[in-house]
């Protein structure tokens, strides 16, 4: 089949690419910023490239030929507290828009579950979402889902902070509300197992996991599995409000995210029929068998996914093409460099930076400076990495954006998403001459931008002196 796949570089868009290339499938990847794909050598040659912007106004030129499939995976929910359910509406009526001009037999729609009559303004958009894609000239099927499980997902990172960092919590009271968690296996299952099922056309499938359960029983059942205690005692008085800070400063999520999620926990998720479980003969797989498949990955190194990794985690608003090129006009610079010697180790030192790793020198500083950024709205470290000592070009790097990550030339480039007074890139770099340099570049806003870097000169000194130097080191 010729498959067109939107949000190719998403959380379940990764996980879905190889299955349908493994499956020998035409896949056309559907991209904002190509440079973002992330993508090895040999898989990038099996995909054609589409970059498009769908809350662009339409443009005709050099369309792709008709598709069979198309999978609509676009959501906006992280990247406004109030205007995504416009930016989800606009995606969705120009995706048809084109669709219609270029052709496709049946378009697949991941969307949520919407059993109550009163929704929240996130699953509001998704049921609005669906019904514009009904009126789209192609047979439509939605699959919706309550919390996907799955190493990276955002709700499993999210429980996972909260197990892992808080052994005793005061929660509020939406924690007892009941939900149906699915594994990311089953979801992938799903989505290939409808594609051209004409048992599925223009309909809408609950699909979940066979538990129901509350989200205090998912971290109850998260902290037996990974064998660590945890006592949780409810109260009624944490508004909602309070709720989306508590998970914003004890968890990686973005406030934003926070926010739109607390607002959606209030409401039970769960399967109103199994038709489609039926229809193509899935065993579901159980919670605390997704919490040990996710680990299993996690463990090896194999993740394939983030949610951190989308740009909306942080403060990102345009193509990480735009900042590539480090300014020199106006700007003050910390520059370092040193002589190595086994150029192999200092790479592997450097592809390993941040995360649990950390910054080489200063740990205690750097989490110190998290904490801050935390506290005015930042993203902090919490974010960590997705890879131990991979990284590709857009990945998040604690509060880093990785603008470049190429081997070959020797060269990483990263861009602050901390809350700053201006600009910041740190670059590694070795020449030719087997010299690392290490140079941090900042470009004020006025003169509080300047007097920031100043105070922090002699940090500074401390540690990038401190940084470089063991990351030169061989052992």
């Amino acid at each position: 089949m010729r498959i067109l796949l939107t949000g190719a570089n998403g959380y379940v868009g990764k996980r879905l690419l190889p299955e349908l290339l493994n499956n020998g499938h035409e896949v056309v990847c559907c991209v904002r910023d190509k440079n973002r794909l992330g993508l090895d050598a040999t898989t990038l040659s099996k995909i054609t490239v589409w970059e498009i912007d769908f809350l662009n106004e339409p443009n005709f030129n050099n369309l792709p030929k008709a598709f069979d499939v198309a999978f609509y995976l676009i959501h906006s929910m992280t990247s406004s507290t109030d205007k995504f359910d416009e930016l989800e509406t606009k995606a969705a009526t120009n995706f048809n828009i084109y669709l219609n001009t270029i052709g496709v037999k049946q378009v697949i729609y991941l969307s949520g579950i919407v059993n109550q009559d009163y929704l929240s303004k996130h699953l509001k958009s998704r049921l609005n979402v669906e019904e514009i894609l009904y009126e789209g000239n192609f047979k439509t099927t939605v699959l919706r889902a309550a919390i996907i499980v799955g190493s990276g997902s955002s709700s499993f990172e999210i429980i996972r902070d909260l197990c892992e960092k808080l052994p005793v919590m005061i929660t509020p009271k939406w924690v007892l509300t009941k939900c149906q968690p699915i594994a990311i296996r089953d979801v992938i299952q799903y989505l290939i197992g409808v594609m051209l099922h004409d048992k599925c056309y223009d309909k809408s499938f609950d699909i979940g996991g066979p538990n129901i359960i509350t989200y205090k029983q998912m971290m109850l059942l998260y902290a037996k599995t990974r064998k660590i205690r945890l006592w949780i005692f409810t109260i009624p008085v944490m508004t909602p409000k309070l709720s989306s800070y508590w998970l914003y400063f004890v968890t990686s999520t973005s406030y934003k995210l926070a926010i739109n999620l607390v607002d959606s926990m209030r409401m039970e998720v769960v399967c109103n029929d199994n038709r489609l479980r039926n229809i193509l003969n899935i065993k579901p797989i159980s919670y605390v068998d997704a919490i040990k498949l996710a680990f299993l990955k996690i463990e090896q190194n194999l993740v394939i996914s983030s949610w951190k990794d989308s740009l909306v985690s942080g403060r990102f608003k345009k193509e990480l093409a735009g900042y590539v090129q480090v300014p020199t006009y106006g700007c003050l610079k910390d520059e370092k460099s040193i002589k190595v010697e086994n150029i192999d180790k200092v790479l592997e030192n450097i592809w390993s930076i941040g995360g649990e790793k950390g910054w080489y020198y200063g740990n205690w500083m750097w989490e110190i400076r998290g904490f801050m950024d935390k506290l005015v709205g930042g993203v902090g470290l919490q974010r960590g990495r997705t890879h131990a000592n991979e990284i590709a070009t857009g990945d998040s790097l604690d509060f880093w954006r990785v603008l470049l990550a190429d081997k070959e030339e020797k060269r990483l480039l990263l861009f602050a998403e901390m809350r700053l007074p201006g600009e910041a890139w740190l670059e590694f770099r070795i020449d030719k001459n087997n010299v690392l340099h290490q140079i941090a570049t900042f470009r004020p806003k006025g003169l509080f931008g300047r007097l920031y870097w100043y105070i922090l000169v002699p940090f500074h000194y401390f540690i990038f002196g401190g940084m470089i130097r063991n990351i030169a080191k061989n052992t």
